[in-house]
């Protein structure tokens, strides 16, 4: 009896921390803003956004023409959005716009980070766009792992040109259930970024990227979205890729390729 009491005990204690700990297990900020010269230098300037009563400072780079597409990265759940410069670099000289959207928390930006201030920050660096003459027909929504929460959130609330998924997972709480299946995290999770039942909602064309051999974000949860989403649809499932690592086994090479594609459709964009 005291020995079912003692890890009757344990367990309580263990799932007490896990709740009262998850976001930071969750997310991963770099508070540091993100150095100004690299972006200046590849012709990004900063925009000033305003979500949750935060002043956020989002980066853009203009499209070359109003008929080019305007691609919006929301990055995962780690660093801050100057990381991710690299990632984008190849498609400016296609011509396609790219603005780095911020998070709270994140790149000297004030707040906290929670799902639903991602989604605020999301909107509002939409809205910001608009008002700088960037057409909502013309935005495509790319979504790095955890930032595929919000794409997939946006593009079931505004009309937009497509919705690209680098490494997504159906649920926060599906995965923090497959890391802790011995406690009820699923039922525990409060930032659930719920992909699966918003997929099928999308409404524009969809990509999804996803490695393998994920040992982050398993292939399996990127499939399922594949299959639950309405088409058009397509998968890219890149063998001996990881989560963090798809860049190197060509992920910009079939971003690109979809751009192309969208571009050729009837009222999409260059």
């Amino acid at each position: 009896m005291i020995v079912v009491a003692t890890i009757a005990g344990v367990w309580i204690v263990l799932t007490g921390l896990l709740f009262a700990g998850q976001r930071s297990l969750l997310y991963f900020p770099d508070p540091r803003a993100p150095a100004a010269v690299p972006l200046e230098a590849a012709g990004f300037g900063p925009l000033a956004i305003r979500a949750d009563d935060l002043d956020l400072l989002a980066w853009v780079r203009p499209p070359a023409s109003p008929d080019h597409l305007t691609v919006i990265l929301f990055h995962g759940n780690g660093g801050h959005l100057g990381y991710r410069l690299p990632l984008v670099t190849p498609l400016l000289e296609h011509g396609y716009g790219v603005a780095l959207a911020p998070y709270p928390g994140y790149g000297g930006n004030p707040g906290r980070p929670t799902e639903g201030g991602f989604y605020a920050a999301g909107r509002a660096t939409l809205d910001a766009l608009k008002a700088r003459g960037i057409a909502q027909s013309r935005m495509v929504l790319w979504g790095e792992s955890l930032g595929g929460g919000v794409a997939t959130q946006l593009a079931t609330e505004r009309r937009v040109a497509a919705v690209i998924l680098q490494a997504p997972f159906t649920s926060v709480a599906d995965r923090a259930q497959e890391i802790y299946p011995f406690v009820p995290a699923r039922l525990l999770t409060r930032d659930r970024f719920d992909n699966l039942s918003r997929v099928a909602r999308l409404g524009a064309p969809l990509l999804i990227v996803h490695g393998n051999e994920d040992s982050i974000v398993p292939r399996s949860h990127g499939q399922r979205l594949l299959d639950a989403a309405s088409e058009p649809k397509r998968g890219v499932f890149i063998p001996g890729a990881d989560h963090n690592d798809l860049d190197a086994f060509g992920l910009v090479h079939h971003v690109r390729a979809f751009l192309a594609e969208l571009a050729a459709m009837p009222g999409t964009g260059t």
